[in-house]
């Protein structure tokens, strides 16, 4: 068992903030993250106007978010927290009993980098809060491909096809190939770069197009038509 000490977090220590407005799931989310020796789980909340107050109280890394929640929904309370500077490097899960294409859409869009449904392994949520505290994204295998399609197909009132302005032809190679699922790695042996480069090269398009993670990448490539559903990597 890891000995804590009241009010300090290691460094290397994830902190997590859960909101849901049932008590028994913030209690079983707790029991399970705070038994791994790099979680702790640091605030809890039952609405979002509420989780909103604790996280400008106390830093979080990542945040396990309800849908559906009273004084302020899951939706409403990420895109909060994605359009707060302070809390530009919080990032947000939402674990849902609704595995619904619009829910999904929507929590993409105003700034989740990861969507699970409750009914997800622990093991498999555990993997989510460490995947997503290092800068990555992820689905639920389930909806992913769903998603994406609802992305490609109109969902968005306006086109985001200005947004590659800002982009070189390299790094809208590199978006291309970022929406076709290759890591660094595969991006630096295909365009015969460093694997320090691609992931300059990544970097710098998010910093362009404001994207806080992989997963937001892959959205843009989908929504600017860089990559349609179906597509294969033809060198995949």
């Amino acid at each position: 068992m890891s000995v804590r000490t009241e009010g300090a977090v290691a460094p290397s220590t994830i902190r997590v903030a859960l909101a849901d407005d049932q008590l028994l799931v913030r209690a079983g989310f707790r029991a399970l993250l705070d038994a791994e020796p790099d979680v702790e789980v640091v605030a809890e909340a039952a609405g979002g106007r509420e989780l909103l107050a604790r996280i400008r109280e106390r830093p979080v890394d990542v945040v396990l978010m309800d849908i559906r929640m009273p004084d302020g929904d899951g939706l409403w309370a990420t895109e909060q927290i994605a359009a707060d500077p302070a809390l530009a490097d919080v990032r947000v899960v939402i674990v849902t009993t609704f595995e619904l294409d619009e829910y999904v859409a929507r929590a993409v869009r105003a700034g989740a980098s990861g969507f699970l449904v409750k009914d997800t392994e622990p093991v498999d949520l555990i993997r989510a809060v460490r995947v997503v505290a290092a800068g990555e994204g992820l689905l639920s295998p389930g909806v992913t491909r769903r998603l994406l399609e609802r992305l490609s197909t109109g969902l968005r009132e306006s086109p985001r096809k200005a947004e590659l302005e800002v982009l070189t032809e390299r790094e809208r190679e590199v978006l291309r190939l970022v929406g076709l699922g290759l890591t660094n790695e595969e991006i630096a042996a295909r365009l015969v770069l460093s694997p320090l480069t691609a992931k300059t090269h990544v970097s710098r398009i998010m910093s362009k197009v404001h994207a806080r993670d992989r997963v937001h990448l892959v959205v843009l490539a989908y929504e600017t038509g860089l990559v349609a559903p179906g597509w294969q990597d033809p060198a995949g």
